[in-house]
């Protein structure tokens, strides 16, 4: 037994998994991008304040999941457990909202949440997430979307559903909320105890609850999309409508309403099938009153998240990504052919090959058998007549293929491979 271990929920990702992380993260740059989506890197720390101001007093996230402690000046920090209210925080601090509208912005990295580790939930886990501030359009909505799935694509994603919904605004909620009180009032003692807290304090909440009994029990309760003013039914209508028109494929859930209380009109998840019952892939929706609450002008906003760890093991499953490894090793035989392997390692690295050389004096053989643990493509073999006769012997792994070439030519032997 080791004397020290990771702490319960906490994981380390190590190679050869860290490749399939970063190549996420890269098409994610690379897709987002094109949308005019720029990197913001807020702290992993804010004031606790930011949190229960955002997402709500009564959620699971602030009643129960946050890492909340005293710094040494007695102030109250958090470690963030999600990343949109930094990213206001930032946007309200940094008066952002003097620039052009829309301000488009995309972040990676660690969140934090006290909750019972389970497959694809961790305690550290990782998010990406995009935010886009100072617009209402549908349009900006819809552009999320398409941007979100063509992410997806791109990493080779496959069989996921889009759900799409609105929650309507501080204008028509009330109603809506009101009839969902009626409905759940006589029923509402046979609800688990979350739930039954939910009632008092945010009833659409309990929308959003997964246990088995309490989703039987709301059957039949009233749908958000009865109760829109005709403002939130015209930007649902909108939305809608720019969804037909490319083509993009979703389904309309009314009960979903998603676990955050920023949220206002337009929410959506993304969810597989072969995640088991933490089945969301990404999720987000607006959030239009919330730069206000920070202190800004009133400022519309839109924006997702989705985890990491969910997304690498859907494609651990669809066996979309492939493990890195080295284009070339060298092996050599003898003090002198140990130089020249050296040289010429440095030489392919410059060019942007990955290399790995011999760093004891093994066998040809077990420097072949090591080559071929590591998955390299091609062996370069050197020794003294290699030397002398001025050419170096390759290797293909794959194949068996070889043959050789002037030791001079040998920076040229990958241009047509």
């Amino acid at each position: 037994m080791t004397r020290y271990s990771s702490l319960k929920g906490i994981q380390d990702i190590l190679p050869p998994a860290i490749s399939q992380w970063q190549k996420v993260e890269q098409t994610a740059k690379d897709v987002f991008s094109v949308y005019g989506f720029q990197e913001l890197r807020a702290p992993i720390i804010e004031s606790t304040d930011i949190f229960i101001r955002s997402i709500g007093e009564t959620t699971d996230i602030v009643e129960k999941e946050m890492y909340t402690f005293p710094d040494k000046a007695g102030r109250s920090i958090t470690l963030r457990p999600e990343g949109t209210a930094p990213v206001v925080r930032c946007y309200v601090q940094n008066r952002l909202y003097d620039l052009p509208s829309p301000q488009k912005f995309f972040y990676s990295g660690p969140m934090f949440r006290y909750e019972r580790p389970q497959k694809g939930r961790f305690r550290q886990f990782y998010q990406i997430g995009v935010e886009a501030l100072g617009t209402s359009d549908p349009k900006l909505d819809a552009e999320i979307l398409f941007m979100l799935r063509l992410f997806l694509e791109r990493i080779g994603l496959e069989g996921l559903s889009f759900e799409v919904n609105s929650i309507g605004c501080e204008k028509c909620r009330p109603d809506y909320k009101k009839a969902l009180l009626n409905f759940l009032s006589g029923k509402i003692d046979e609800f688990c105890p979350d739930c039954k807290r939910r009632y008092t304090f945010n009833p659409l909440r309990i929308l959003d609850c997964k246990v088995k009994e309490c989703i039987k029990l709301r059957v039949g309760a009233p749908k958000v999309t009865d109760f829109l003013c005709n403002d939130c039914r015209e930007h649902f209508d909108a939305l809608l409508s720019l969804l037909r028109l490319h083509n993009f494929p979703h389904i309309i859930n009314p009960d979903m309403v998603r676990g955050l209380d920023y949220y206002t009109r337009t929410t959506f998840e993304v969810t597989s099938t072969k995640l088991g019952a933490q089945n969301t892939v990404a999720a987000g929706g607006r959030y239009d009153r919330l730069v206000e609450e920070f202190g800004g002008p009133p400022t519309p906003a839109i924006g997702f998240a989705m985890g990491m760890e969910r997304i690498v093991e859907l494609l651990n499953a669809s066996d979309r990504l492939k493990i890195p490894a080295p284009k070339v090793f060298i092996a050599t035989i003898g003090a002198p052919a140990e130089k020249e392997g050296l040289i010429l390692a440095e030489k392919l690295r410059g060019k942007g090959f990955w290399v790995e050389i011999n760093y004891a004096s093994s066998s040809l053989r077990s420097q072949l058998r090591k080559a071929d643990r590591l998955s390299s493509a091609y062996v370069f073999m050197l020794g003294d007549d290699e030397i002398s006769s001025g050419k170096i012997k390759w290797k293909r792994l794959s194949d068996g293929s070889q043959g050789e070439i002037p030791l001079d030519k040998v920076l040229d032997f990958f241009d047509n491979k």
